[in-house]
């Protein structure tokens, strides 16, 4: 029994001088993300590369920039900590959380299969779908997508995919590797339509107005956007991030953020958001 004492005491050591895989000095010491933070004064979440409005990285000076980004900085700061953004992907970022590498991640959408692996919060924002569709096409609902006849392009496995395969099943999907591939079959008249998201699309038909016209079908198909957390029994740390979303929606500042960063980074005005969109 002293010997195993000393092995749990002697581990405990190694991770406190940072000589442990994160995960592993975690389970160790049993710190839990709340605590180490307040510990280490830094605030760490993934951030993604070419990613505006969403995340924007500066070639020439790595600064970090969208709107995910300024989210992060608004919870550092209302810690008193410092942010620290690990740069990552979309598919790591999940894996990222699990093995501790971050603390946060800004812009999930919580899928029950992502659910198993990490916690969420309360949602961020509402992100409604859309449609980019070719000229001469404006169709004004999702039933009139709702057929063999029309060919739908969306990334494989997204949201944009789960949400067309559960609206238009009978439509023709055309399921790529990539949001940008789908854009490129709009472009080349592959599709008719690409499913998006109202960020996305608006940022699309900005940087290529002749691609076609942004529709809001109706009726409004929505999916949240959420903070993704370390999956943990203390909630301490959930907690504390949902009373952050909170304090914000109440102070109306996600709304700001995120028309800000559109403005600064796309080029998108408020005005430029169609009116039946929520936020």
């Amino acid at each position: 029994m002293p010997n195993r004492r000393r092995f749990i005491t002697n581990l405990a050591g190694l991770a406190a001088a940072g000589s442990l895989p994160a995960a592993f000095a975690q389970s160790v010491a049993g710190e839990n993300t709340l605590a180490r933070i307040k510990r280490t004064k830094v605030l760490r979440i993934g951030g993604v590369r070419g990613q505006a409005p969403y995340y924007n990285k500066d070639l020439v000076s790595g600064e970090w920039g969208g709107f995910m980004v300024d989210f992060a900085r608004s919870l550092a700061a209302s810690l008193n900590v410092k942010l620290e953004v690990q740069e990552t992907t979309w598919g790591n970022s999940v894996l990222d959380l699990q093995t501790r590498k971050i603390d946060v991640f800004f812009g999930m959408n919580p899928t029950p299969v992502r659910r198993e692996a990490v916690g969420f919060s309360e949602p961020l924002f509402n992100n409604a779908f859309t449609i980019v569709a070719k000229k001469g096409f404006a169709p004004k609902t999702w039933a009139e997508l709702n057929n063999p006849g029309v060919k739908i392009g969306v990334d494989i496995g997204s949201s944009h995919d789960q949400m067309i395969s559960r609206v238009c099943p009978n439509a023709t999907i055309v399921r790529l590797e990539k949001a940008d591939d789908a854009t490129l079959a709009l472009q080349t008249g592959r599709v008719d339509v690409q499913v998006l998201v109202w960020l996305l699309a608006l940022n699309v038909l900005k940087k290529n107005p002749s691609l076609g016209t942004m529709i809001v079908p109706m009726p409004l198909e929505a999916t949240s956007t959420n903070i993704a957390v370390p999956k943990e029994d203390d909630k301490a740390w959930l907690e504390t991030v949902n009373k952050w979303i909170e304090q914000e929606r109440a102070a109306g500042k996600i709304k700001t953020t995120v028309l800000q960063n559109l403005q600064k980074l796309s080029g998108v005005r408020p005005e430029d958001v169609p009116p039946q969109i929520p936020l």
